[in-house]
């Protein structure tokens, strides 16, 4: 098994669980020992904002940044929240993902971004996608995902709409031409 860590796995048209149609996850990790963790970056939350979690949380955003909408990170611990970011930010809690990506899962983060001091990209997501061992290589198997290079300007756009066919796209793939068989050659 070769490890997808960093790649961004993407949803074939047939896939019939609500949660991941048409989802794009990026791959924060991904073993044979531990399985795989994920956050979809393509779908956000419409029944939470960001001002409305930074106050929850106490925490003052600043009205200097672009607002960010909250994602759906994936149906896995939905309280708890993951930004993915550009590592140009590092604490002591930061997973550094390859040369573009760097996942943080604290509260810190948050305040930074809140004061205009957190990373340049972010994307903050609530909940995460996780596979068991051997699970996210058999849904691949069995012609439930792609996978792809990952890329911040795809990542981090903010036309989540766009996101499932620029990754399609990636992959010279015409949505026509998709076969929902799964099968050998």
């Amino acid at each position: 098994m070769n490890s997808l860590t960093g790649q961004l796995l993407v949803a074939m048209p047939q896939m019939q669980d609500p949660r991941f149609a048409r989802s794009v996850v990026y791959l924060c990790a991904h073993s044979e020992e531990a399985g795989a963790m994920g956050l979809v970056v393509n779908k956000t939350l419409d029944a939470l904002t960001i001002d409305e979690l930074y106050s929850h949380l106490n925490i003052e955003p600043s009205r200097l940044n672009h607002p960010q909408p909250v994602h759906f990170g994936g149906p896995v611990d939905p309280g708890r929240g993951f930004v993915l970011h550009s590592p140009d930010y590092r604490e002591e809690g930061t997973l550094g993902i390859g040369d573009e990506f760097a996942m943080t899962a604290t509260l810190d983060i948050l305040r930074a971004i809140g004061k205009g001091e957190g990373p340049r990209q972010s994307l903050l997501a609530l909940g995460y996608a996780g596979w068991a061992p051997g699970q996210l290589d058999a849904e691949i198997q069995a012609n439930g995902w792609l996978s792809v290079d990952a890329d911040a300007g795809l990542v981090f756009d903010d036309a989540q709409d766009r996101k499932w066919q620029r990754a399609l796209a990636k992959l010279g793939i015409d949505l026509s031409m998709l076969s929902t068989e799964a099968g050998r050659a």
